[in-house]
């Protein structure tokens, strides 16, 4: 299991083949976060964020049949089109994959303290929380 905070970026490829391994692996999910439309600042807290991100790893661990995984989460300046954030999910079958990906993003998006400025034609503004964000974690309850 790999959890990472980092600035600098990931190659999807070699972190998806890290994780593929073991043969009985029959399904890998993944999902690659990227930035749209104009540049931003993700700030986090050392430490904190990444035992945030454990325990949403672990949760999936818990709910489905996770064999390996990787979550990356970039933090810095970033502009249009780089990569934010890599989770990938290694299982026997693709339902599990599926699912835990897609629970640990939606888990990411609403538990994990990450703070996002983005830097607009009229200047700087922090980004909110979105509702959809929280009811899209909501229905894993």
């Amino acid at each position: 299991m790999k959890i990472s905070v980092q600035s600098d970026d990931f190659d999807v490829g070699f972190e998806i083949k890290n994780i593929s391994k073991n043969r009985k692996i029959g399904a890998v999910a993944s999902f690659v976060g990227l930035v749209r439309d104009v540049p931003m600042t993700l700030e986090h807290y050392p430490g904190m964020t990444e035992r945030a991100i454990q325990k949403i790893v672990d949760e999936a661990k818990a709910r489905w049949q996770v064999m390996d995984c990787s979550v990356i989460h970039r933090y810095g300046a970033l502009k249009p089109n780089d990569q934010i954030v890599l989770v990938a999910v290694a299982s026997g079958h693709r339902g599990d994959a599926f699912a835990a990906c897609e629970f640990i993003m939606d888990y990411l998006k609403t538990q994990a303290p990450f703070w996002k400025k983005e830097q607009a034609a009229d200047g700087a503004r922090w980004v909110e929380a979105k509702a959809a964000d929280d009811q899209a974690a909501e229905r894993w309850k």
